[in-house]
């Protein structure tokens, strides 16, 4: 459907057309989240927090790190060997409420998506106590590469294995 002001300028309907994409997407992917992979109960830590006395924005990337580890610890058989590691690619982090000290937080990881060299993790900060309070919630992207040459490698069958597993027990 075309409007007089969204024919007016090609650049402003172009604009406006990739803005309103990417939002529908990522709500999406929040309003629907898949079947957890992994489920990791964490405590705030008193020098987690900042002059603000609440944890700081940086140490959410760090509670995201250990869920991420102790899911892979869990993952039943090889996920990585010297020439196929994972590494961040990126991450998204929406920051819904600060989290107080002390808290007992809930990390839960699932997969919004697996590629040919990698995974989406969407990720979920929550109260494990009260799981409806929401802290954070966004995704990160880990690739698996070979870390002599720097080139993606294909993801592990235990990674695959392990995403099928969780997504047949939902």
């Amino acid at each position: 459907m075309t409007t007089e002001e969204g024919a007016t300028k090609r650049t402003r309907k172009t604009r406006s057309t990739k803005t309103a994409a990417a939002p529908e997407t990522t709500t999406t992917v929040q309003e629907r989240p898949a079947a957890p992979l992994f489920v990791a109960e964490l405590d705030a830590r008193w020098r987690d927090l900042d002059a603000f006395n609440h944890v700081n924005n940086a140490t959410y990337l760090t509670y995201l790190e250990e869920a991420r580890l102790q899911w892979l610890r869990h993952v039943p058989g090889p996920w990585f060997d010297e020439h196929s590691m994972p590494v961040l690619a990126a991450s998204q982090l929406n920051y819904r409420l600060p989290i107080a000290w002390p808290a007992r937080l809930a990390v839960a990881l699932s997969c919004e998506r697996l590629g040919n060299s990698s995974i989406t993790l969407a990720h979920r900060i929550v109260e494990a106590a009260e799981p409806e309070r929401l802290y954070c919630d966004g995704h990160v992207v880990l690739v698996w590469m070979d870390p002599h040459t720097g080139k993606p490698v294909p993801l592990p069958q235990a990674i695959r294995d392990s995403v099928e597993a969780a997504s047949g027990a939902a």
